[in-house]
This record gives structure tokens, C-alpha cells and sequence, in this order.
């Protein structure tokens, strides 16, 4: 049996362990049900994961450990992530029936992860929820720290609420049918976390992307590991985005929110793409205003460009994004205030600060001149 590494998310009675390894969906029902109240489960996973082995796997770990399990499945999509389906989804979950000691369990990436987190938290005011994340993306941030939410017509995740899983289980077989595009998406919120926290990591994610990308188990593992490790980190400081520390996990995501927006949250811009584009646009920024040094940004962006994310607008859409509608869009983000633009800015490789004090020029100017 291969090596399993272990994160723990410390939030006290809250808290709850983060297990990557090999292998680790087969033995579901084996490594959930110490953390479970009951033996009743709801397994919610996408139309595109039912054609897969993935659900029949998961389902068969639960059998064999006792728990008794139904299947709700929801269309594939970012689309899913809307306030129509968590309606859909709760109904369908009530209609099997449910008590509070019903475990809702989530196969899928960051959609599934988001709407059935949700749909946990206000199930009967809450239930038990765990995160089964089946791509790297979900795998490396949306499954850890308790964010859950739905999209609106207004933006992305404004609709929703903190519920903390009882244990993340990340298997990196997953990952081996997912296409190259959705990995470098995934990858992207990965080296987030080496960007504001951890220069030893990007220095050694610099040296092994490619046979990181390319399947080693391994090196995905470590990987991994070391990037849930430092969210769990923050997370620990800062649950619920009140202090200032778990901001800036939200490194690129001002820019980012902005450009999915503008897409439709489609084919044409993955999240981790968004976020790429983000964080190569808050490198730029923070140079542009004296904060981070010219060859860190550098770097960083050609990190970004060497694995094939994108680094300028224009390489997601000829000719970018309309400048003002754009700027708009950030004026609504989470993080701005009376209106005014926040932003987390880079002050190195590894390090990174919360800025509300942003001229709004210096932004348009860089959207003017494609990044």
C-alpha cells in the first residue's frame, strides 16, 4: 500500500484531516465512516463522472464498510453552479428522504464540490459533507477550507456559506483521464499557493513541472500535499476571511472573476485559466507599483507561460477584455470596499500582501496594454 500524507485543517472541534494518496476513493468506505454519524449517504457526482468507474468504486467502498448510499446526479458544467440546481439538488436529496445524521459526499471537481457543500449546509441546517475531489483543481483548493456557493447573474460564488467537510479524501488516480487542460487549470491554484507563501515550493515545482504534469504519482503527491498544507494553514488563521490572511488565497482572483464573468463561466476560460491569466496580471500590477521586483514577475509569468497557461488577455480572446466593463466587474468582487479596488499583491516570489489603496489609473492602464 502506498504512502498516504496526512494535512490536518486545525479548527479546533472543526477540525478535519486531508488525506492524498493512491488508491484512496476504493477505500472510501473504510477511511469516512470513523468521521460519519450515521449510515446513510448521499453521493452527488456529475453526468460526465457517471460514465466513468469513479462512482461505482466509491459506491462499493461504502458497501463494504456498511454505509448505505443513493446517487443524485447533476449535469456537468459551471452552468450547475447556479441557484436553479441547488433547488434541484436539495429537493432530490429530501425526496429519498434525510435526518442529521445524513452524509452528503461529493465526487466531482470544484463544481460539485461548491453546490453539494452547499446544499450539506442547508440541508436540515446542516449535515455531515465530504469532499471526494476528483480533479486537481478541486483537489488543491476548493475542497479545503469550507467555501461552498452557487453563481449569480451578478458574478461568481456570491450566493453561499462556510461548511467545513468532515475529511477530504485526494486520489491522485483521478487525475489520469483528466485532459491536459483541465490539469494546467488545476496546476494553476496549485502554484498559487507556492506564489503567496512559499518560494522554496515554486523553486521546486519549477524544477519538476513537467514530469509532475506528465504522471508521476509521486510527485503529485508531494505536490499536492505541500500546497493543502498551506491553505490548511491559512485557513487554521483565518476561517472565515475576517482577518485579513485568508484573502490572499484570493491572489489573482480579483482579475480572474472578472474575465469569467465576461466569458459566461464556459468553454472559453477554464477557472484555473482565469486565475493564471489573474495572477500573471497581479505580478505585473505589483511591479508596476513598486512592490514586488521585476524578475520575480518575471518568473513567475514565464513559469505560468512555459506549462501553457495563459499570461495576457489576448491569448484567451483577440484583442482582450473590454477595459471598463472589466473594471466594473472588479468593483463588485467580494474583497472590494465602498466600491474601491482590492487587490492581494505579490512582494515577491512567496510573499504577498492585501492592497486597498490601489489607484484605479495604474489598473486601467495595464488592462490597456494587454497585461
Amino acid at each position: 500500500m502506498s504512502t498516504v500524507r496526512r494535512v490536518r485543517v486545525e479548527l479546533g472541534e472543526r477540525g478535519y484531516d486531508v488525506l492524498v494518496g493512491r488508491g484512496l476513493l476504493g477505500r472510501a468506505g473504510e477511511l469516512l465512516a470513523e468521521v460519519l454519524d450515521g449510515p446513510e449517504a448521499v453521493l452527488v457526482t456529475d453526468s460526465h463522472l457517471l460514465a466513468t468507474d469513479l462512482p461505482g468504486r466509491v459506491g462499493r467502498s461504502l458497501e463494504a464498510a456498511g454505509l448505505r448510499y443513493r446517487t443524485v446526479v447533476v449535469p456537468a458544467g459551471e452552468a450547475s453552479k447556479s441557484l436553479e440546481r441547488l433547488a434541484a439538488l436539495l429537493e432530490a436529496i429530501l425526496e429519498g428522504g434525510a435526518d442529521r445524521r445524513l452524509a452528503v459526499l461529493a465526487l466531482g471537481g470544484g463544481m460539485i464540490g461548491d453546490l453539494a457543500g452547499l446544499a450539506a449546509a442547508l440541508l436540515l441546517r446542516g449535515v455531515p459533507f465530504v469532499q471526494l475531489p476528483t480533479s486537481l483543481l478541486a483537489q488543491v483548493d476548493s475542497s479545503v477550507g469550507g467555501k461552498t456557493g452557487v453563481n449569480s447573474r451578478f458574478g461568481k460564488n456570491l450566493v453561499g456559506a462556510f461548511w467545513q467537510p468532515r475529511r477530504v479524501l485526494i486520489d491522485v488516480e483521478a487525475l489520469s483521464t483528466l485532459p491536459r487542460r483541465e490539469l494546467l487549470a488545476g496546476y494553476a491554484e496549485l502554484v498559487k499557493h507556492a506564489f503567496i507563501k512559499d518560494r522554496a515550493l515554486f523553486d521546486w515545482l519549477d524544477r519538476h513541472v513537467e514530469p509532475l504534469l506528465g504522471g508521476d504519482p509521486d510527485l503529485r503527491i508531494e505536490a499536492i500535499a505541500r500546497s493543502v498544507a498551506i491553505k490548511a494553514a491559512v485557513v487554521g488563521a483565518d476561517e472565515r476571511e475576517t482577518g485579513g490572511e485568508r484573502a490572499l488565497l484570493n491572489f489573482g482572483h480579483t482579475f480572474a472573476h472578472a474575465y469569467e464573468t465576461l466569458t459566461g463561466y464556459g468553454a472559453e476560460l477554464l477557472h484555473g485559466e482565469a486565475v493564471a491569466l489573474g495572477m500573471a496580471q497581479a505580478f505585473a500590477l505589483s511591479t508596476r507599483l513598486g512592490r514586488c521586483p521585476a524578475a520575480d514577475a518575471e518568473a513567475a509569468r514565464a513559469h505560468l507561460a512555459r506549462v501553457g497557461l495563459p499570461v495576457r488577455p489576448s491569448a484567451v480572446r483577440r484583442g482582450g477584455f473590454p477595459v471598463e466593463e472589466t473594471l466594473a466587474l472588479m468593483r463588485r468582487d467580494k474583497k472590494a470596499t465602498g466600491g474601491k479596488l482590492t487587490f492581494v499583491l505579490a512582494t515577491g516570489i512567496g510573499r504577498a500582501e492585501l492592497a486597498r489603496d490601489v489607484d484605479e489609473a495604474e489598473v486601467r492602464a495595464l488592462l490597456a496594454g494587454d497585461g
